[in-house]
């Protein structure tokens, strides 16, 4: 069995294909998919796919790009979305993005602060997107955990293997996406060789990062087959020994699905 712990089924090309882009899913044996939240309007729609397909999970959150649009949302607002939904499982995607810098980093840091209050609150994991923002990401967790105790989920994680190991030590579970089997993700790969495996987790980031020999193409959670394929690999790990144990991972961290 196979997770996909990060996709956004709500997005096209998938949301207007959506009932073959998971049959061909399952036929890959990828049986649970979490489809995440970056706005207000793909919630509306995350909210849709979920009471439609039992096997769909999904998270509220605000993308750290949309901060400037979205800095008067706090933790009481996103604990009122989350409210009577057992279906919605995490909350995210938030974090740093200091790469683009599409939002102005105080308020991307506010914004970050209030979805941790809310994870802290419901006890739900919060799913962390975090590019070019190290220092400050670890800063700010260190100080929330010391406060009170939440479970984290760094999502696509294309940092440093020191960056990783600090997370490792904070109690993160860290999650591998197609970009580890891109020709210049050299050290990205040999991190996750090295991370402990029952931190891992696996996603597509669909319809984004589509993995080798798809990348170009719009992603689809039927492709993590590649990246688990690949992660099985360097690890030297049967690959199906490493889906189970990704997938246990994710449900250690996320709690028991429906069957």
């Amino acid at each position: 069995m196979i997770i996909d712990s990060h996709c956004h089924l709500e997005y096209d090309p998938l949301f207007g294909d959506l009932e073959n882009i998971l049959n061909r899913a399952l036929k890959n044996d990828v049986r649970y998919f979490l489809t995440i939240s970056t706005t207000n309007a793909s919630y509306v729609n995350i909210l849709k796919i979920i009471s439609k397909y039992k096997y769909v999970y999904g998270t509220y959150g605000i993308h750290p790009h949309e901060s400037k649009s979205n800095h008067n949302i706090d933790k009481n607002f996103i604990l009122e979305k989350i409210k009577n939904k057992k279906k919605i499982i995490g909350i995210g995607e938030t974090g740093l993005d200091f790469y683009y810098e599409n939002s102005e980093k105080h308020l991307q840091e506010k914004l970050f602060i209030e979805h941790i209050h809310a994870a802290q609150e419901s006890q739900l994991p919060l799913i962390i997107h975090t590019r070019s923002a190290e220092d400050k990401t670890l800063e700010i967790l260190k100080r929330e955990l010391k406060k009170k105790p939440f479970k984290i989920l760094i999502h696509c994680f294309t940092g440093s293997e020191d960056f990783a190991f600090k997370l490792i030590d904070l109690g993160c579970y860290i999650s591998a996406s197609g970009i580890i089997t891109f020709k210049n993700s050299t050290n990205l790969a040999d991190t996750f060789k090295k991370l402990p495996i029952d931190k891992i987790l696996v996603e597509t980031d669909s319809p984004y990062l589509a993995p080798v020999p798809h990348r170009g193409k719009p992603n689809e959670p039927s492709f993590i087959l590649h990246t688990i394929d690949f992660l099985a690999k360097i690890r030297n790990v049967d690959i199906k020994k490493l889906s189970d144990i990704t997938s246990s991972n994710f449900l250690k961290l996320f709690g028991a699905l429906e069957q």
